[in-house]
């Protein structure tokens, strides 16, 4: 991240505290069904945020998403805010679209931002958000956010982009610059993923569960699991901390942790439902019937991987070291290549 923007750990007002806020259409709905809604929607949001201790950072609105990026002095309530853009959201859409259904796809989400950091990494989401959509070809092309205005391309109209600009650099010129320079990356696939995924705006899907498909909401360190695994599913994070798993205990040859006669590959077994647990990825009976094997006795092997030193040491490993290292082993190509070849050899 460049040097304009200020340390992650410094909060431009220590009596305030960062959220990003985030509003979801129902199945079936769609905010902006009448064109006048765009500036109606727009000018509650700010009115929103007009009292004293709240500032509006970012926001982008979206036909069936709405985001925000707020500022909201510590002893004020983010319910409140949240509460006073969306009963009045849901008021005007039910007026113009009168359907017997709910308008929200259930209550707003809102989330800390710790970091000038985080912030900036969200303002760069919310910038590509309608282009992921198809809504636009460039994130400076969509005119219902914060970021044409932030940028100089359109009127305020009301909203101050100061305090957007503020993270990017001290004179306008140059926040805006920086600015421009920071949003130029677009957002892999996997962070789409886990950006979708925190934010509930999808599921974690999977065969693993007491059904034959299940999905279910993820946050935290499984939704980067989840996302890096390479689709929406759990079976892929679980693939990803078998690999890894696989590559720890045993680093000098292929370990098929498939294989139920093996006792390294056992080991294996309880250390990713460990994981897996520990991680809120999903129940070790998912874990076990991943593998194939009997819950019970995957319970057990999971306790002694508890009482052991060594293991202790694997499961406390950072997520982000995790995520690095199972990149590492997905480039080299040999690793599931081997899996495969390994579990082919087993089950015959």
């Amino acid at each position: 991240m460049r040097s304009a923007i200020a340390s992650p750990n410094q909060n431009p007002d220590a009596a305030s505290t960062t959220w990003a806020l985030c509003w979801q259409a129902a199945v079936g709905r769609e905010f902006f069904v009448h064109p006048s809604l765009h500036q109606r929607i727009r000018a509650r949001l700010i009115g929103a945020h007009r009292r004293s201790g709240r500032v509006l950072v970012d926001y982008v609105l979206l036909p069936t998403e709405i985001h925000a990026v707020s500022q909201i002095r510590i002893g004020d309530s983010v319910g409140g805010v949240a509460r006073a853009f969306g009963n009045v959201l849901s008021r005007w859409v039910r007026e113009v679209q009168p359907v017997r259904s709910p308008v929200l796809a259930g209550r707003y989400r809102a989330e800390p931002i710790p970091s000038v950091e985080g912030m900036c990494n969200e303002v760069r989401m919310l910038a590509w958000r309608a282009v992921f959509l198809g809504l636009c070809s460039t994130p400076t092309h969509y005119p219902h956010g914060a970021l044409r205005i932030a940028l100089g391309l359109t009127p305020a109209k009301g909203f101050d982009a100061r305090p957007l600009l503020r993270s990017f650099g001290e004179s306008i010129p140059q926040s805006r610059d920086s600015l421009r320079r920071w949003i130029a990356r677009r957002p892999c696939e996997q962070e789409w993923r886990a950006w979708e995924l925190t934010k509930g705006l999808a599921l974690a899907t999977g065969s693993v569960g007491p059904r034959a498909t299940m999905a279910r909401p993820v946050g935290g360190s499984a939704a980067l699991l989840v996302a890096a695994g390479g689709t929406y599913g759990i079976d892929g994070a679980l693939e990803l901390l078998e690999t890894w798993v696989a590559a720890k205990i045993h680093p000098a040859s292929v370990l098929n942790l498939h294989c139920a006669s093996c006792a390294t590959s056992a080991r294996g077994r309880a250390l990713v439902a460990c994981l897996a647990v520990t991680h809120r990825l999903c129940t070790a009976a998912s874990v076990a019937r991943y593998f194939s094997c009997a819950k019970a006795t995957l319970s057990e092997q999971m306790a002694a991987c508890r009482s052991r030193a060594s293991e202790r040491h694997i499961m406390e490993t950072p997520i982000s070291r995790i995520l690095e290292e199972s990149a590492a082993l997905r480039a080299s190509g040999g690793v599931h290549a081997g899996v495969g070849c390994s579990l082919r050899t087993c089950n015959k």
